[in-house]
């Protein structure tokens, strides 16, 4: 079986502050992220040596457990692509999208302020640990649709078919040492190292 692996970042680990600490983003990525992986390709193993030798795993309890990890690491692969340093984030222009991307966001939402303000309540409502996301729908409508979603845990409540574009980790880990329990300014502060050229890159697709 093909495994997974952990990606590294385009950036330093320094990189993303006052918005999001070193210390953060190396315990985010080099301990929750790479635990996913470790447990993802460990399930991976279990299931192949169980389909070498006969045996009959409790595959409900298994494939639940793989299905979180993978969806782990998938989420958190597109997580680290759609975040860059302020500086640049700033000198690329990226505090909004545009093109393409612009006209979907404001056909579907009304404005581009109106979806900053859904997709913030979207990830500041999360009960427990999970995701805000936005995502893309080929099949819905003319020329497919635009849809925040919110995710609870990794894989719960996620819609299929669809494609991520942009994705808010707003479990503990992920803010907790930099803002305490104020989710709120986490989010809010997060919009300053959005990637709009890669959501953008990905849309395009």
């Amino acid at each position: 079986m093909e495994k997974y692996n952990l990606p590294k970042l385009a950036y330093e680990y320094d990189a993303l502050e006052p918005y999001m600490s070193k210390e953060v983003l190396t315990l985010h990525h080099d301990k929750h992220h790479a635990g996913y992986v470790s447990a993802a390709n460990a399930l991976l193993e279990k299931i192949d040596n169980a389909r070498k030798s006969g045996e009959i795993l409790d595959f409900k309890s298994v494939l639940k457990s793989l299905s979180f990890n993978v969806a782990g690491h998938i989420l958190h692969e597109i997580f680290w692509k759609v975040m860059a340093p302020p500086a640049s984030a700033k000198s690329s222009g990226v505090a909004k999208p545009a093109g393409k991307l612009a006209e979907a966001i404001n056909k579907e939402f009304g404005s581009f302020e109106r979806f900053k303000t859904e997709f913030s309540e979207t990830a500041k409502s999360v009960e427990g640990s999970g995701w805000a996301i936005l995502a893309f729908h080929k099949e819905h409508g003319e020329n497919g649709a635009l849809s925040i979603i919110q995710v609870e845990k990794h894989n719960v409540n996620f819609y299929p078919e669809q494609t991520i574009l942009l994705c808010l980790d707003v479990w503990e880990h992920a803010y907790y040492l930099d803002y305490k329990n104020d989710r709120a300014k986490f989010v809010e502060n997060w919009w300053n190292i959005m990637n709009w050229q890669e959501v953008e890159k990905r849309f395009g697709k």
